[in-house]
């Protein structure tokens, strides 16, 4: 079980960027050679590992060092950014390593860093606060790269860094790291538990604030089928690049997805807010949808954006400063909301009512899930000493 409580927070605001064919192709070229950077990092930690050597960050960075006094095209880009994507390689790579010594199953294991292709990763460059500067609404990056920032809000405070990377649809962002302090909300005295599902995106204690299934996905499958038919037909022979239509129908393809995913993300951080700002204390299944992916299930959860629903109620959590406990989610549709007794075999999920084999209760099944979330979360004193205890989580929450 893991409490997330805090007095400030660091927060991501994202700016769309006007940038110039100029800006754009001194992006491109900075995203070259940060693309060799990380690829060349990739080459030596391969070579290490086949040699018995350890290749960390101190020697990549001065591998670095020794190719730009040698290469005059990777002394012509910002060392800042190119010592940033060392110290990213180096953190994805001992995530990798540290799961792979916890015995993590494969499935949820974070990935070993790959090459990147040139044609298929898109740009993505990270500055720290040495590498960049705002100056009369204009972002000015190292290397004397200037663009124009749309500045739909307001900065709350200086940033910390700032990612700029474009997206599937070609446009390009800012992403700036910002700490802020929480924003106090009134108290309410109110709790409420929260419960995952597929045909309920969030089914909690209070009626007034389960999440429904939009089904956004579904609603734009023919369109999407119909862009990908066109892709397919215009397809370029392997080798040769892509005609004019053809990534014309790609960036329509994209533009589909891009609007499901911000249908979903806007859904989701509304719920959010309403449930943030009703409640004091939520009590939340700490539930991991990746395995759903293998399961029949695997279209409609997709769609369903769990993962995205639980994101947004954890930033929305530490932004007003309300208490968050993650509930270990072994066993809550098998236990009792009213008595503690738990099934001595899983429900199938055909049964969506819960019926308790020792006191009589009976209520839907997520309803019950979602009242076992808040007895484990310590928010019911009454119920805390007749339900069995969740397992200690494992690992950083959300």
């Amino acid at each position: 079980m893991t409490t997330l409580a805090a007095q400030t927070s660091r927060v991501r605001y994202a700016y769309r960027l006007r940038v110039s064919s100029s800006a754009r192709a001194a992006l491109l070229g900075e995203w070259g050679r940060c693309r060799w950077v990380w690829n060349e990092s990739v080459a030596r930690s391969k070579k290490a590992h086949i040699e018995g050597e350890e290749c960390g960050p101190a020697r990549l960075s001065k591998m670095l060092t020794t190719a730009r006094a040698r290469v005059a095209w990777l002394r012509e880009g910002s060392s800042v950014v190119q010592q940033q994507v060392i110290r990213d390689f180096a953190k994805s790579r001992a995530k990798a390593l540290a799961d792979i010594k916890a015995r993590v199953p494969v499935w949820q294991r974070a990935g070993k860093p790959r090459y990147k292709k040139k044609y298929v990763s898109r740009p993505s460059l990270n500055y720290t606060r040495h590498g960049f500067r705002i100056k009369d609404g204009r972002l000015y990056l190292a290397g004397g790269i200037g663009v124009g920032v749309v500045w739909s809000r307001e900065l709350p405070g200086e940033a910390s860094s700032v990612r700029v990377y474009r997206d599937s649809v070609g446009h390009w962002y800012a992403s700036f790291v910002v700490t802020t302090a929480t924003e106090a909300l009134p108290s309410t005295g109110r709790d409420i538990g929260v419960d995952w599902g597929v045909r309920e995106i969030a089914t909690t204690t209070s009626d007034d604030h389960d999440l429904s299934h939009a089904q956004y996905g579904k609603t734009a499958a023919a369109k999407l089928a119909r862009y990908q038919r066109m892709m397919a037909r215009r397809k370029p022979e392997r080798g040769q690049p892509g005609s004019k239509r053809y990534r014309h129908a790609k960036q329509l393809a994209a533009k589909t997805h891009k609007k499901v995913a911000r249908q979903r993300q806007d859904t989701a951080r509304k719920w959010a807010k309403t449930v943030v700002r009703d409640h004091d204390r939520i009590a939340v299944e700490d539930f991991k949808p990746k395995f759903l992916a293998r399961s029949t299930m695997a279209r409609k959860a997709a769609d369903a954006a769990i993962g995205a629903a639980k994101r947004e109620l954890v930033v929305m959590v530490a932004k007003h400063g309300r208490r968050l406990v993650l509930v270990h989610p072994a066993h809550t549709t098998m236990d009792c909301g009213h008595c503690g007794a738990r099934t001595k075999h899983a429900l199938p999920l055909s049964q969506r009512t819960y019926t308790c084999i020792a006191c009589g209760a009976v209520s839907p099944r997520d309803k019950n899930s979602a009242r076992v979330m808040l007895i484990r979360a310590g928010f019911l004193p009454a119920g805390v000493d007749r339900i069995r205890p969740a397992q200690p989580l494992v690992g950083q929450a959300a």
